[in-house]
């Protein structure tokens, strides 16, 4: 929709002078989630793979589990003053037999680019609702694997080069492989990207899988991740305690301030190979 990115003037002041010049700043727009006509979300997001956002969102919120569960996406009711559509509603219909989510659910989905649901109610309805617990993944990351997954993230945020003002997310394989990798300037938005992603490939669970985050790892993308059946969660900044307490339940690898080739485990080390024994 080449909407990701927006122009304006901005004054630039330099040791050489003061300048005049246009500045690529990153697109922030709503989007309101409605399923089956009613509205369910609204949040502040870089419009685009706004389809995987939705189905991400749903996925990661316990309202679907599968791609088969939406029968239709499509954009409506969003029109601006000149009569175009501003693609900023998107209405999904469940498929036959999908139990919509209920008004306790509904009420806590108004949402911005930056905040989420936290407190031990939330992880405690989180530990009931996940349909893919990440405990029983097998799975095995070599340090040497997690130590490159920084860099290679950065490598695919094309539009942070332009604007400086995205967080990014990605969904890396357990030797380094990428599998999608999305920009968005709600970290929880870019993680629901790559997750929407996922589903709609056919790739959840997200069995042997790791997701990087280009920030901190909070409490709601832990929740994401494990809802996802994501086995490991990497930031290259810190976690939360709640974050820290979901992926230990969960069994979950997190690892935190992944920078150079130093990181700190936090949650289910034993996954983590090529390090000393004593540390794990």
């Amino acid at each position: 929709m080449g909407r990701v990115t927006v122009r304006r003037p901005v004054v630039r002041v330099r040791e050489q002078g003061v300048g005049r010049r246009p500045d690529a700043l990153a697109a922030e727009e709503p989007l309101e989630i409605r399923v089956d006509g009613r509205a369910l979300a609204v949040t502040m997001r870089t419009p685009g793979h706004d389809v995987e956002l939705a189905h991400g969102f749903l996925l990661t919120e316990g309202v679907i589990t599968s791609a088969e569960d939406i029968e239709t996406a499509r954009y409506c009711d969003s029109v601006d003053d000149t009569g175009r559509n501003t693609y900023n509603v998107l209405d999904l219909a469940l498929a036959p037999g999908v139990a919509p989510p209920d008004d306790s659910v509904e009420r806590r989905f108004y949402t911005t680019s930056s905040c989420g649901v936290c407190g031990k109610a939330s992880l405690d309805a989180v530990r009931t609702r996940t349909a893919f617990s990440p405990e029983s993944d097998e799975v095995e990351l070599s340090a040497e694997v997690l130590f490159g997954l920084p860099d290679a993230l950065r490598a695919a945020q094309k539009v942070f080069d332009s604007t400086g003002g995205l967080h990014g997310a990605g969904l890396f394989t357990a030797d380094g492989t990428l599998l999608a990798a999305r920009e968005d300037v709600g970290r929880h938005n870019a993680v629901d990207k790559v997750l929407g992603h996922a589903l709609l490939t056919g790739g959840v669970p997200a069995v042997g899988t790791v997701l990087m985050v280009s920030g901190r790892a909070s409490f709601e993308l832990t929740q994401k991740a494990v809802m996802a059946g994501v086995p490991a969660l990497a930031a290259v900044s810190a976690p939360s305690s709640l974050a820290v307490e979901m992926a230990d339940d969960a069994g979950m690898t997190l690892v935190g301030f992944l920078r150079g080739r130093s990181m700190n485990i936090y949650a289910v080390a034993s996954r983590v190979v090529g390090i000393e024994d004593g540390a794990r």
